[in-house]
């Protein structure tokens, strides 16, 4: 019987996917009846994933004593995650099905790199007064979508990390045209091109 490992590449993920994955696998961990006795606990976890989070809004103003305040909770942050990725392997080992349904992702034995391809964008919308909605075709293998906007050329501004491929982005200013893209995470490249820029006014 093949016996699976938990992937660690999510050591590799940028600040805000890196977040997002944490979420996850707290959000599927909590309850999750094949673990009951996580080496670290749903409370501790959580409690590192909200300071990284904070730390990563507030090293986003800048300042060297900020940013390392940020790295430190993320290395805080990434020692829990280890530390939880063994105990899944320990308990799921030879489970595949067990071992994915707490979030992490099993240490893939396909050598063969399979680039991610660039998301389009289907359609983009007003589904209600200070909202954009944006559609994306999705991407083989993408495990979400990093989305980015601007109302000023060459001033890019990040929304956020999704990991469905239909996203709707609050609290614009009516009557102002945003440039919107958005990008793949995950696969065996880590992030696709951004796709081609669409513009839409929100209402």
């Amino acid at each position: 019987m093949s016996t699976y490992r938990t992937s660690s590449g999510f050591a590799r993920l940028s600040d805000a996917p890196l977040n997002s994955f944490a979420e996850n696998v707290i959000a599927k961990m909590t309850g999750n009846p094949g673990y009951t006795t996580p080496l670290v606990s749903m409370a501790t976890l959580t409690a590192g994933q909200t300071a990284y989070a904070a730390a990563i809004a507030a090293a986003a103003q800048g300042g060297r004593q900020l940013i390392a305040a940020k790295n430190a909770a993320r290395e805080a942050l990434l020692s829990l995650l280890r530390q939880e990725a063994a105990y899944v392997q320990s308990i799921a080992g030879e489970d595949l099905p067990l071992l994915l349904s707490s979030g992490f992702e099993n240490m893939s034995t396909n050598r063969t790199q399979v680039p991610l391809s660039k998301p389009v964008v289907e359609e983009v919308s007003n589904p209600m007064s200070r909202q954009l909605g944006l559609k994306l075709k999705p991407v083989y293998t993408a495990r979400a979508y990093e989305v980015r906007m601007s109302y000023v050329a060459g001033e890019w501004q990040a929304v956020g990390v999704f990991t469905q491929s239909r996203v709707v982005i609050p609290d614009l200013t009516p009557g102002t045209t945003y440039t919107l893209q958005a990008r793949a995470i995950g696969g065996s490249t880590g992030y696709s091109d951004w796709s081609d820029p669409v513009s839409h006014m929100a209402m």
